[in-house]
């Protein structure tokens, strides 16, 4: 038991990922000190006015930027692609604000292989997805890959963005359609 207890400590201390799954770096995100020393290491860049709280996930962290004034709610799940490269990353941009629970997501199954089961059939290639200056995504809303939220806009919770969304846009839905653009 010990031998399997220092391999969780090496996982979850080397790994390229937060939740709390990781459980001997995931205590640090409850103090405000220790969960910036962690995503200061873990993230590709996060901003000092910004917090990642307990609670959320963060996969391949080293491909996710976290720009200022950020706040990453619990249940909120942020997967960038774990393959080597510049697509699939995750960028957030200053002053984006986030319900909880949402999910973002860089990558997706392949399901085009006739005969071959989901399982077996891998990866789609991978897509960046863009959170622009001040967008506003509502609790429980989810990314699909290659989407880009535009400044100022805001996405009604609950809603499944498969799409891009213009700047100072209000879509909802599921899929995510255009209400109305904001004065």
């Amino acid at each position: 038991m010990i031998r399997e207890l220092y391999k969780k400590y090496k996982f979850d201390v080397k790994s390229d990922r937060l939740g709390p799954d990781c459980l001997f770096t995931h205590w640090r995100l409850y103090f405000s000190t220790t969960m910036q020393q962690l995503c200061f290491k873990k993230f590709k860049s996060f901003s000092s006015s910004s917090q990642f709280r307990p609670g959320a996930y963060a996969i391949t962290c080293s491909k996710i930027h976290i720009g200022s004034n950020v706040i990453i709610r619990p249940h909120t799940m942020i997967f960038a692609d774990p393959r080597p490269g510049d697509e699939g990353s995750v960028v957030i941009n200053d002053d984006v604000m986030l319900g909880s629970g949402v999910h973002i997501y860089t990558g997706n199954h392949r399901f085009d292989m006739p005969g071959v089961n989901l399982i077996k059939q891998g990866h789609s290639e991978p897509k960046t997805v863009i959170l622009k200056e001040g967008c506003w995504l509502g609790a429980n809303v989810i990314v699909l890959p290659g989407v880009t939220i535009g400044k100022n806009a805001v996405v009604g919770a609950g809603s499944l963005v498969t799409k891009n969304v213009a700047d100072r846009a209000l879509v909802a839905g599921n899929p995510a359609k255009l209400i109305k653009l904001l004065a």
